[in-house]
């Protein structure tokens, strides 16, 4: 193993050596890869709040867990892991508005899924060791390509390329069987013009909820052509994720009523009873789904002044997931019963694969004018998806001239989504920079096709066919008012529209239409920086017109359901402060305190039984002003860091404050206030023939706190006089280790 290591510290030292004798002056570190995302970035001029994190910062979190946890200590941030340990599904709400609702680009490319609107980043395990840097705009932002940031914008840059030869080797490893394993290379720059970098990870995890696993890998590969004023860029990466089914949650009560039956980690997906009457879960109750990206990025410098920024993108999705169902309908399947003792069977046990089949692809371009007094960005991007959804059954416990594979529901999805937008910034006086942006934006979806649920009045799979066209104008303007180095003051107006995502039509009721939504965000703020001490104090009020609030409910495959409200708004204001206590203790904190209100709200449709369950109506319960659901009024984050030399310490510390699993603002259908530490630990040294070795261990959840991220209500209902609850929740993994290894040559 030493040969090995120094002969590859040897090639790698010839390689650097050719690589720094031949590197132009003008390239600069490479500068001009940041102008990828420069068009859709804030800057220090620009009147939104936003947060940088570094590649530095990335790095020391990076323990194999999903994108949403690197964010967790972000302000306004809140994050829910399926398996309870951050790796697999995962996700995170910013102001208590959900993932699909917040729009997030890879290098200024969308990376929503156009129908639900959500990112997945199980699709892209271990992203984030190819990741340079993110920035989190809160509220309506910037204009950025793709859906509409109702809630913020996530905007993800992946890395520069190397000016010298690299070789990194990094494992993490830790509870519920947790492994990370990456390898990544470079070639340096080469013949004053060309680098290659590459990544491949795998990640595999038992998680903390039963059968809960995750087995994932996925690559990314890069190759540069650089010249003074040319960037050329080619970018492939994307990966495969296997992870068993974790999105039903934990009946909690079952937990305090039968706890020698029923755990905090049981998972009720995958259970059946075979044909000796023996309980079982079925193995294959996965997800399996293929993502991969291609991505074409030109900058291109036509001036000091003149810029081009332009990207063609690709990306391809593939997968399905696999559920045994008990007792379903033949009928609904579109399957011919048999007959047993003269008799029709109605229902069966089956096995079904749910498809989804899918290219997405388009264009997006930058155009920047700056000078010394302002700075003018004429860009947009047009964007077309085309989606093909279909279901296949695998087996029928009893069959009747049943055929292995057979659909029995097929539809397709084209949406084309086109936006052009023109930002400036002038600098009105030595002090007063004004900000200005607009932007328009077209979106046709079209749905054709039978859906997946049956419809009983037409005897017949439910048609989907339907086509919606909408067509937003943007406006946001602000002011930045830079009172001297230190002290600032920023004041800004925005207006978004955001179109209905595919559940919002699938799963709305008969006398439900979905229509757009409206924001108008008010945003004002301070900002303070010194050497030493930094704080900054945000306020916002966002008023919806027919916000897309979400229920409580969910759909079949765990997608949190929808509907129109007329009238809300989140209001609050988010504090941030770091100050150097000690050259070697550093405290960074952050605090949220919001109202986040339904102004009328109804609750509609519940049902009532009687004391011997006979239904008796569906009643309407008019509420009032309440909560909006799953939107915390008190977010606060604390980083307690400690470091000397090579070696550091974070005691990381989260407090969320009460959740409402739907929207009436009551207590017994809701996620109780947690309060959880983590302790991360890191120290490098260096050794012969190798530029570093990084150790680092993380103590997720240190004093073993029981607490729950997310819920949903699965059904409540009055029975006899007296509401009746019954709910799902996700608890997260109690104390709990990952420690990792990263060897850089």
């Amino acid at each position: 193993m030493k040969k090995v290591f120094t002969t590859l510290a040897g090639f790698l030292a010839l390689n650097s050596l050719v690589a720094q004798q031949s590197q132009p002056d003008s390239l600069k570190n490479i500068q001009l890869e940041e102008v990828v995302v420069s068009a859709t970035r804030a800057t220090a001029n620009t009147p939104v709040a936003f947060s940088n994190i570094k590649k530095e910062a990335i790095e020391k979190q990076n323990f194999g867990q999903d994108i949403p946890y690197i964010m967790a200590l972000t302000p306004s941030v809140t994050t829910t892991s399926d398996a309870g340990t951050g790796i697999g599904y995962t996700g995170f709400r910013i102001r208590g508005t959900d993932i699909t609702r917040i729009n997030v680009t890879i290098n200024g490319i969308p990376y929503n899924d156009s129908e639900s609107q959500g990112s997945f980043f199980v699709d892209l395990p271990d992203f984030t060791s190819s990741l340079s840097s993110m920035q989190i705009q809160r509220g309506v932002g910037t204009s950025t390509n793709g859906g509409a940031a109702f809630g913020a914008s996530v905007n993800m840059k992946t890395d520069n390329a190397s000016m010298n030869p690299y070789a990194n080797i990094g494992s993490s490893f830790g509870s519920f069987n947790t492994w990370k394993n990456t390898v990544e290379i470079g070639t340096g720059i080469m013949q004053n013009r060309f680098a290659v970098d590459g990544r491949f990870s795998t990640v595999k995890s038992d998680g903390f909820i039963d059968r809960a696993w995750v087995n994932m890998y996925s690559y990314m590969l890069s190759a540069s052509y650089i010249t003074n004023k040319t960037l050329l860029k080619f970018i492939t990466f994307g990966g495969n994720e296997k992870s068993y089914q974790a999105w039903n949650g934990v009946d909690l009560d079952l937990v305090a009523s039968e706890p020698e039956k029923y755990t905090r980690h049981y998972n009720e997906l995958g259970k059946y009873t075979d044909d000796n009457g023996q309980t079982k879960f079925y193995d294959n109750q996965i997800d399996n789904y293929t993502q991969t990206h291609y991505q074409l990025l030109l900058t291109q410098v036509f001036s000091p002044s003149l810029t081009l920024n332009g990207a063609l993108h690709y990306t391809k999705g593939e997968g399905y997931y696999e559920e045994y169902k008990t007792g379903r309908k033949y009928v609904e399947y579109l399957l011919t019963p048999p007959v047993v003792n003269g008799e029709a069977l109605e229902k069966t046990d089956l096995i079904r694969r749910k498809w989804l089949d899918n290219d997405f692809y388009g264009m997006t371009f930058a155009l920047n004018k700056k000078k010394e007094k302002y700075e003018l960005t004429l860009g947009g991007g047009a964007n077309k998806y085309d989606g093909n959804h279909f279901g296949r059954i695998l087996w029928v416990r009893y069959p009747n001239q049943f055929t292995p594979g057979k659909d029995w529901y097929r539809s397709t999805s084209d949406k084309s989504d086109m936006n052009i937008y023109l930002k400036a910034t002038a600098q009105l006086t030595p002090h007063l920079v004004a900000f200005g942006d607009v932007q328009y934006r077209y979106i046709n979806y079209q749905l054709q096709g039978k859906d997946d649920k049956f419809d009983s009045d037409k005897n017949e799979m439910r048609d989907l066919t339907q086509e919606h066209n909408f067509s937003f104008f943007n406006p946001k303007a602000g002011l930045t008012y830079n009172m001297n180095a230190n002290n600032s003051l920023y004041a800004s107006f925005a207006v978004a529209n955001r179109e209905p995502n595919r559940t919002n039509y699938t799963d709305a009721g008969p006398n439900e239409k979905p229509t757009s939504e409206r924001l108008y965000d008010t945003e004002a703020g301070y900002r303070y920086q010194s050497p030493n001490f930094s704080f900054g104090a945000n306020f916002y009020y966002m008023k919806y017109k027919n916000q897309l609030i979400l229920t409580g409910k969910i759909s079949e495959i765990g997608e949190l359901l929808t509907t129109n409200i007329p009238d809300s708004y989140r209001t609050g204001i988010e504090l941030t402060s770091a100050i150097q206590l000690h050259r070697m203790l550093r405290w960074d904190a952050n605090a949220t305190f919001s109202r986040n209100k339904i102004n009328d709200f109804t609750e509609q449709g519940v049902d009532v039984y009687d004391a011997d369950w006979n239904w008796i109506e569906s009643r309407d319960n008019a509420l009032g002003q309440t909560d909006i659901a799953y939107s915390p009024n008190i977010i606060a984050n604390s980083i307690l860091t400690f470091t000397y030399r090579t070696f550091e310490a974070a005691l990381q510390s989260s407090y969320v404050s009460r959740q409402y699993i739907d929207n009436t603002s009551s207590k017994e259908r809701s996620i109780d206030p947690y309060f959880v530490n983590n302790l991360r630990l890191g120290y490098s040294f260096r050794v012969p023939h190798v530029k570093s070795v990084n150790l680092g261990i993380l103590v997720n959840n240190l004093f073993n706190v029981d607490y729950e991220t997310n819920g949903y209500v699965w059904y409540s209902y009055y029975l006899d006089g007296k509401r009746m609850n019954e709910k799902r929740y996700f608890p997260q993994a109690g104390t709990n280790v990952l420690a990792n290894v990263t060897i850089r040559f």
